[in-house]
């Protein structure tokens, strides 16, 4: 083999090891990165939702706190590895989780309404009192005909 052909070869090589050790040693690893937060993660979501009753599984209130601790489980366990967060490897996580736990809730709890009638007519009142008062204003002010010549 000729010698240029040699430490091609061997800088291929190199390449090809640095490709494979590198990622896992000096940066995220996403499949080590799954695995530990199936393992840690999910598996004190899954405990804390059986002792919780399935009815109240789409009660924010109640999931509230189950929920954070999961998210910020997968937080955490993303600054131990080196990882991002978020990425896709957690998007797909908390779309797994969603379609197990959360996928026969009805949206009517999250959709915006209306606020109640007590905080939504001051908001109403006061404009239309101020624009009638500056309106009956200038009336009274064009029919003075004081001062005018």
């Amino acid at each position: 083999m000729a010698p240029e052909s040699t430490s091609l070869l061997r800088a291929g090589l190199v390449l090809l090891f640095a490709a494979q050790v590198l990622p896992s040693v000096s940066g995220c690893y996403l499949g080590f990165y799954e695995r530990l937060i199936d393992d840690l993660c999910l598996v004190k979501f899954k405990f804390d939702m059986a002792a919780l009753d399935r009815g109240l599984w789409c009660s924010w209130p109640d999931t509230m706190e189950i929920y954070e601790g999961l998210a910020n489980c997968t937080h955490k366990v993303a600054l131990k590895v080196d990882c991002f967060w978020p990425n896709h490897i957690v998007d797909r996580f908390f779309m797994q989780v969603h379609r197990v736990y959360f996928h026969d809730c009805a949206l009517t709890g999250r959709l915006l309404h209306d606020p109640p009638i007590g905080i939504l007519a001051p908001f109403i009142a006061i404009p239309v009192l101020i624009t009638l008062l500056m309106t009956a204003l200038v009336v009274w002010r064009s029919k003075r005909t004081e001062g005018v010549l």
